[in-house]
């Protein structure tokens, strides 16, 4: 299979590519630290000798971008798409009203708005795969009827507009062979999670909830479409 998987360089994202890999999957890898998406590299090419990995660079941000970016790699690297895993995620942890207007943007571009553009991107190749599984990795805290938690309004909202968006595309593309996906994911183990939220220890490791992560990637395909489902142990 052909995946691509946004958010790469840390956390889930890191631990995806490096197993998707090793089922030896071809996988682009993107992210904006070069840095890391080389030490990405380093460990599958260690692990996976036959490695079919590919990094690719650019920011997220610059959503407006995201298609001339990304036409030249996806041309180049694939004549199709099975799986596109909008991993990548900015959480900001602050009271709303000291939210400033710079990480508000950043907040709903990251989480959503930049998600969007990248699925509208990928379209042609998705339509190419016999069967293209899009998965948008959302939050508990976007899911509706969980319990929320102070400071987190703007990002649990972007990761609430992701999950209808998700709904929204699964009935648009019906019949193209495309089905969407979202999993909301309860407290998981990360960079992300220790910086918002320092001392706490989440019950889940980004190894463990990745594992989860592609076998649904895989599997959920024949059972799930347009589906909100929440993978968590505990709130948060």
């Amino acid at each position: 299979m052909n995946v691509m998987i946004t958010g790469a360089s840390r956390g889930i994202g890191f631990e995806l590519a490096k197993e998707f890999d090793a089922r030896g999957h071809k996988v682009l890898a993107t992210a904006r630290d070069k840095s890391r998406l080389r030490d990405l590299k380093a460990c599958c090419m260690q692990n996976n000798p036959s490695s079919r990995l590919i990094t690719f660079s650019f920011d997220l941000e610059k959503h407006a971008d995201i298609s001339s970016i990304l036409k030249g790699i996806l041309e180049k690297e694939f004549q199709e798409l099975d799986i596109l895993i909008n991993n990548a995620g900015y959480l900001v942890r602050k009271d709303f009203s000291d939210t400033g207007d710079t990480e508000i943007i950043k907040c709903l571009t990251v989480n959503y708005i930049a998600p969007a553009q990248l699925i509208k991107s990928c379209l042609p190749i998705l339509k190419k795969a016999a069967g293209a599984h899009v998965i948008n990795i959302g939050s508990m805290g976007g899911f509706q009827g969980s319990q929320k938690f102070p400071g987190l309004s703007y990002y649990s909202s972007a990761k609430g507009a992701l999950a209808i968006l998700t709904e929204c595309l699964a009935e648009e593309f019906k019949g193209t062979g495309i089905r969407f996906n979202y999993l909301a994911l309860g407290a998981v183990q990360t960079e992300m999670l220790d910086k918002s939220f320092p001392g706490y220890k989440a019950p889940i490791t980004a190894v463990k909830i990745a594992s989860f992560i592609i076998d649904f990637a895989i599997n959920g395909y024949d059972l799930f479409n347009g589906k909100i489902l929440p993978v968590a142990v505990t709130t948060p």
